[in-house]
């Protein structure tokens, strides 16, 4: 069944393009509770129809990109659909080309603030699989994210190499960046695990 719940959770000069962009790729579209290892996703399986999810918690300015990402995918997937001899790499360079391109018509001081308008054009560029691996672009999202701001978490992104945390009620000590995820020590265990760099942490 196809549901457009998005049109109350982005920016109101948003919701019309938002609408054109569900009615062009035709896929389904489902809110997410909250997660913390992704903010969306889009998953396509043979003889289906797409589907893209999006967390229900997210501020306008967030979701409204999240959205977009996903969007980009089943842009890509329609794209490259049966073009076997071409493998598309999930965050590739067709990806980043069609993000940039949904991207265009949104990027204006209408929809986002200065802040993150200013950050959002230059990770459009070069936009990478998280917006939580882009420092800036992070920052000036989490700022209209008051829940966020409320728990009184932080971004492991934002946390120095060495910094102990509590995520999922467990002890980690932070490690390097690996593109989208951070390399951390379970303090307990000794183990090694990769965490995303946008997921809320409480420092220690």
């Amino acid at each position: 069944m196809k549901n457009k719940s998005f049109a109350l959770h982005v920016p109101p000069d948003a919701r019309s393009y938002c609408e054109e962009l569900y009615n062009q790729y035709q896929f389904d579209f489902f809110l997410s509770r909250p997660r913390r290892t992704r903010l969306g996703d889009f998953t396509v399986k043979p003889g289906t129809t797409p589907r893209i999810t999006v967390n229900v918690n997210l501020n306008p300015y967030n979701f409204l990109i999240t959205y977009i990402h996903e969007v980009a995918h089943c842009a890509v997937h329609y794209l490259y659909k049966g073009r076997l001899r071409k493998r598309v790499a999930p965050h590739g360079i067709e990806w980043k080309r069609e993000f940039e391109r949904l991207l265009q018509p949104v990027m204006n001081e209408n929809i986002f603030p200065e802040d993150i308008l200013a950050a959002l054009l230059r990770y459009s560029k070069n936009p990478t699989a998280s917006t939580g691996g882009d420092t800036l672009l992070f920052n000036a999202i989490r700022k209209y994210d008051e829940q966020a701001l409320n728990s009184g978490r932080v971004a492991l992104v934002q946390l120095n190499e060495g910094s102990s945390f509590v995520f999922q009620n467990r002890q980690f000590t932070r490690g390097i960046l690996r593109r989208t995820r951070v390399l951390c020590t379970d303090k307990a265990s000794k183990r090694l695990y990769t965490i995303p760099a946008h997921a809320l942490v409480e420092a220690c």
